[in-house]
């Protein structure tokens, strides 16, 4: 498959790019080396294959669930600059 300077143009008009013709060109073969790529993707044979979204086997470590006595909250809204009750109070941006 091969990408057309045109749309190469166009998309980079779309993106507000200011792009030269010679970075036009460049571009083109960048993005026909891509989809080369991709289109050799798409010749693998994946039957069987279950979808995964990592290729390594990996879990995320959970730690126990327990209630403490201990008030988190209150320790981190002591570093605060100003407060209201229990949120930090900042300068208003909008009318």
């Amino acid at each position: 498959m091969s990408i057309a300077i045109d749309e190469v143009r166009r998309v980079a008009h779309l993106a507000r790019l200011d792009l030269p013709e010679d970075a036009l060109v460049a571009l083109a073969e960048d993005i026909d080396a891509i989809l080369a790529h991709v289109a050799q993707l798409e010749e693998v044979d994946v039957e069987g294959v279950a979808p995964t979204t990592s290729g390594i086997e990996a879990t995320a470590p959970w730690r126990t669930d327990r209630p403490t006595s201990e008030r988190v909250g209150q320790r981190l809204l002591a570093g605060a600059p100003d407060r209201v009750g229990d949120a930090v109070a900042v300068p208003r941006i909008l009318e």
